[in-house]
């Protein structure tokens, strides 16, 4: 590599390396599995709001493209699915290089050792899977599934133009891949609202897996689980994370509103539920199984509440900007808004703990959000 590459990835390096929890390995790890051979020559930076989102290419604007594989910017690959082109930069966010820090931090939580077989789901660009066969050592083994086929093959070529073969397949990454287990970690690259099983039975006991918890109420999670010789799984969320959904686990839209809903007044304001603390949003997503969003809008701010099971029940709580009352609007018979509300003031009725008393047990069963022990259940 030349002077310029090798002191941007020194730049890199020393940005994830100002995170306290990131450990040596890691930085080691970048600097040996460059980014820059992960990202496609026309692809969309998206440093924070996608109204800042822009195109970086290497072709027209070399040093913008360099500079940006080498920021802290999460990089998307793919839009709706390979539907629209990236240049239009509007659309759904389907495939990208996460974030540096947040790699580094998920590395960090799985914490692979040399000779591990290891498990990943979500490709993407590869640059993970190259990181983690790196980490395996040459006698681990990585396996990566990718549900897109286009995506696949491309991330096969990235990988080995990189020197780096791990095995790649296509497929649903929910079913992990028996055949190659069992696995001492799982690394998932995708958002879920519920851990397949599959990936608790195809790990040895004491393995490890690692994924971002989206069910879709406020804040996302990190989840660090560890497989017990019993068959099932035990973690807690330790920070942070965000990833676009994985395919099978997206939620349906809400139904559009037909006029046949009910407006009624609430005391709670709006931004008490769509902004509550991270360790509410576990609470109020285990508790009721629903999901939640906000929007702000010039005049008024918003807060969604969404039943997955019915698309065709919402609710919306709604502040009008300069008006002390405040209203909800819902669509079908569950009371959503009571039900979120109910659920918020039971975390304060706890002493609002925060996301870190909260973890999670997974079972043949099904899934279990508990507070501070693994006997204290709050929801499915």
């Amino acid at each position: 590599m030349d002077k310029a590459t090798t002191q941007r990835i020194e730049r890199l390096v020393e940005y994830i390396s100002g995170f306290d929890d990131i450990q040596g390995f890691v930085a080691e790890a970048i600097r040996a599995v460059p980014r820059h051979q992960f990202i496609p020559d026309v692809a969309l930076a998206t440093p924070g709001d996608p109204d800042q989102a822009f195109i970086i290419d290497r072709e027209t604007d070399p040093d913008t493209w360099w500079d940006t594989v080498y920021s802290r910017t999460p990089i998307v690959t793919q839009l709706d699915d390979g539907d629209t082109d990236i240049r239009t930069r509007v659309g759904a966010y389907t495939s990208s290089s996460s974030a540096p820090s947040t790699v580094a931090y998920f590395l960090q939580l799985l914490d692979p050792e040399p000779d591990d077989q290891v498990l990943e789901v979500g490709t993407g660009t590869g640059w993970t899977a190259a990181l983690l066969a790196h980490l395996a050592g040459p006698h681990g083994s990585v396996t990566s599934i990718e549900i897109d086929k286009i995506v696949a093959e491309q991330a096969a070529k990235n990988l080995a133009a990189a020197g780096v073969r791990p095995h790649v397949i296509v497929g649903d990454g929910a079913d992990g891949c028996p055949q190659r287990a069992p696995y001492d970690r799982v690394h998932i690259t995708c958002g879920i609202r519920t851990v397949p099983y599959t990936w608790i039975e195809q790990c040895r006991p004491g393995g490890v897996v690692v994924a971002p918890y989206c069910p879709g109420f406020g804040d996302d999670h990190a989840l660090r689980l560890v497989t017990l010789p019993d068959g099932t799984a035990i973690g807690r969320f330790p920070g942070y994370a965000s990833y676009m959904m994985m395919r099978s686990q997206r939620p349906a839209p809400y139904a559009p509103d037909d006029g046949g809903g009910r407006r009624h007044p609430t005391r709670v304001h709006p931004r008490t539920i769509g902004l509550a603390p991270p360790g509410a949003d576990l609470a109020m997503a285990a508790i009721t199984g629903l999901y939640a969003h906000i929007s702000r809008e010039e005049t008024r701010f918003l807060t969604y509440v969404l039943n997955p099971a019915d698309p065709s029940q919402w609710a919306v709580g709604i502040h009008q900007r300069g008006n002390p009352d405040h209203t909800v609007y819902q669509m079908g018979d569950r009371p959503l808004w009571e039900e979120v509300t109910e659920a918020y003031f039971r975390w304060v009725g706890w002493g609002e703990p925060g996301r870190d008393r909260f973890g999670m047990t997974v079972t043949p069963e099904g899934q279990h959000v508990w507070l501070d022990t693994p006997d204290h259940l709050i929801g499915g």
